[in-house]
């Protein structure tokens, strides 16, 4: 297994199996609950309706009843079940029915690309994709999201801090193909 956060080289390959990576030791299809607890610092659940948190306010999830759920309690629904589960150096894991399914990557593992200063490079760098997809607000680029689907890859390049954003594989929207 190639484990992605030592060689992050390998994720300008447009076409990658993604039966031969792991993201922090975890390959895809590994069951939720085989994350390794003690790396989470958040989780994202279908039984959570509200969370809140920010400055000065004690933070928590809550159920569609408005019963506070613990920490534990979410992190083992979406483990167990359909969720994301998130570490604090900025790697998530995607669970669908128990098992990972995919990864998203960002923060400052992606300081590795920060010798690619413009679009250009990027793609020059990470080759032509399958699609792109331009993201604006308000009529102003704000970047790009690019599509590899032999590596069931999207890359994220954010056009006013001219950077890589975040770079997810395996089971999330446009990976596959259309």
């Amino acid at each position: 297994m190639i484990e992605i956060l030592d060689n992050l080289d390998v994720l300008y390959q447009p076409h990658l199996d993604l039966t031969t990576v792991e993201v922090g030791g975890v390959a895809l299809g590994t069951p939720g609950v085989g994350v390794p607890r003690e790396s989470l610092v958040e989780a994202q659940s279908h039984r959570v309706a509200l969370y809140r948190g920010g400055t000065d306010i004690d933070s928590g999830y809550y159920d569609a009843d408005g019963r506070r759920l613990t920490l534990d309690e979410v992190f083992d629904d979406a483990a167990r079940s359909d969720g994301f589960l998130y570490r604090a150096d900025m790697v998530s894991y995607k669970v669908r029915d128990g098992a990972v399914v995919g990864f998203a990557i960002y923060g400052p593992h992606l300081s590795h690309f920060a010798h690619l200063a413009s679009y250009e490079e990027l793609l020059a760098a990470f080759g032509r994709p399958d699609r792109v997809r331009e993201n604006e607000a308000y009529g102003d680029l704000m970047g790009y999201d690019l599509y590899y689907w032999g590596a069931r890859k999207q890359v994220t390049w954010d056009a006013w801090d001219d950077r890589v954003s975040l770079i997810n594989l395996g089971d999330f929207e446009g990976n596959a193909g259309p």
